[in-house]
């Protein structure tokens, strides 16, 4: 069989791009856009206002009362020129005007979401320094205070102090000859502290180092 050609309209052949005899127009949209905004706001202002209102009256104070030979608008044919210059005015104005505020609302949608992924940020942040300050009150409560610590060390002092008063005034013949003070009030702590943990042992008596049953 004969093979095909690739012709004109074939689907497996691109087409080439056309030749354009002018360029294409392609103008900056972004000073377009600055033009655009500049003449709507101008527009808008009492100076414009203010020329316009001028402007027109002396179109019509020279075109009515100057020479015949020195008016250029007729005023017999109502004034054509100036009613067709107001015209192609209002025609440029209107899609101008629209211009400009098409831009003002993309400006205006970029700065709503900016401002709501502001608000999102900020109420995250706020979530994290109040999650942060209900663990940091949590923490608080298990630490030692000051008052806390003071009335600690004054019970340990009173309790030492009442220990040498007993070894003082309760001191048995032949203990304590070869112990200082220190280890006594040290043992009598201890013996307190063994009775706070061992509630139901406080009956037994304990029996000291070097003594046997036998001095019983």
């Amino acid at each position: 069989m004969p093979a095909k050609t690739a012709g004109k309209g074939s689907l497996d052949t691109p087409l080439s791009g056309r030749q354009r005899i002018l360029p294409k127009f392609s103008p900056d949209p972004d000073a377009f856009g600055h033009a655009t905004e500049g003449f709507a706001r101008f527009m808008g202002t009492p100076q414009f206002l203010v020329y316009m209102t001028v402007f027109v009256v002396v179109w019509l104070a020279w075109n009515t009362w100057a020479p015949l030979e020195w008016q250029f608008d007729s005023r017999a044919l109502g004034f054509t020129l100036l009613t067709l210059m107001l015209s192609l005015q209002a025609s440029y104005a209107a899609p101008l005007l629209l211009l400009a505020q098409n831009r003002q609302d993309d400006r205006d949608r970029v700065s709503l979401q900016q401002d709501r992924q502001r608000a999102e940020r900020n109420l995250s942040d706020t979530e994290y320094l109040t999650r942060e300050l209900a663990s940091l009150r949590i923490a608080l409560r298990e630490v030692a205070t000051r008052d806390y610590v003071r009335a600690e060390l004054r019970s340990l002092l009173e309790d030492m102090l009442e220990a040498q008063e007993e070894l003082r005034t309760h001191d048995p013949s032949g203990q304590g000859q070869h112990e200082s003070p220190r280890d006594k009030v040290r043992e009598k702590l201890k013996e307190q502290r063994d009775r706070q943990r061992n509630p139901r042992t406080q009956q037994i008596p304990r029996l000291k180092p070097g003594h046997s049953t036998q001095d019983r």
